[in-house]
């Protein structure tokens, strides 16, 4: 069985180790896991890693995040691999640092990469993560938090955070989404 994981983010150096790209930062942590190596493909870097039988598409579109959509069509096309098998990683302000929110549906949020997979997919019927970056931010900072780097206490905190994520990603391709809500989902 295939599955889809999408990490969101944006490509370039000046976007590594921000807020905005802990999608990449996951799936990057997983490959490295599981001894995959990501190749540059259409529409994003890919790997291919194996997690008891079953075989995880990890994707990091090359898109930049408004266009993530394109990116996540054309793979799951190209992989054959339905909807109910796609897991979406993403950045989430409403969430305080240190939350992990899986849904198996839910609207964008105000996430521009979830807006497009949405209006590509034309539904909002598949599984997220949602990754909690907190909002302590000033009126009107927004952008500059989001794409800013992580402060050295946060740094001290993602690592175990991806870990649980990486768990996460594991149990929606083992136990399904309902069990790996039950079981990962923190506060």
């Amino acid at each position: 069985m295939k599955y889809l994981i999408v990490g969101l983010g944006n490509i370039g150096d000046e976007y590594v180790n921000t807020r905005h790209n802990i999608g990449f930062k996951v799936v990057d942590a997983f490959a490295k896991a599981a001894e995959a190596t990501f190749s540059t493909k259409r529409y994003g870097d890919v790997a291919e890693a194996k997690h008891k039988g079953r075989t995880f598409i990890l994707l990091k579109p090359s898109t930049y995040m408004n266009l993530s959509g394109k990116a996540v069509s054309y793979w799951m096309q190209a992989e054959k691999i339905p909807l109910e098998n796609v897991f979406v990683i993403v950045d989430d302000i409403a969430l305080p640092i240190g939350s992990i929110r899986i849904r198996e549906k839910g609207s964008d949020g105000g996430h521009n990469g979830l807006k497009h997979i949405n209006e590509i997919l034309g539904t909002q019927s598949y599984a997220r993560l949602r990754f909690g970056i907190g909002d302590t931010f000033a009126k009107g900072k927004q952008v500059d938090y989001v794409l800013g780097r992580w402060t050295e206490e946060e740094e001290k905190l993602l690592p175990a955070l991806i870990e649980h994520s990486i768990e996460a990603i594991k149990g929606f391709g083992t136990i399904g989404i309902a069990r790996t809500m039950n079981f990962y989902n923190k506060k």
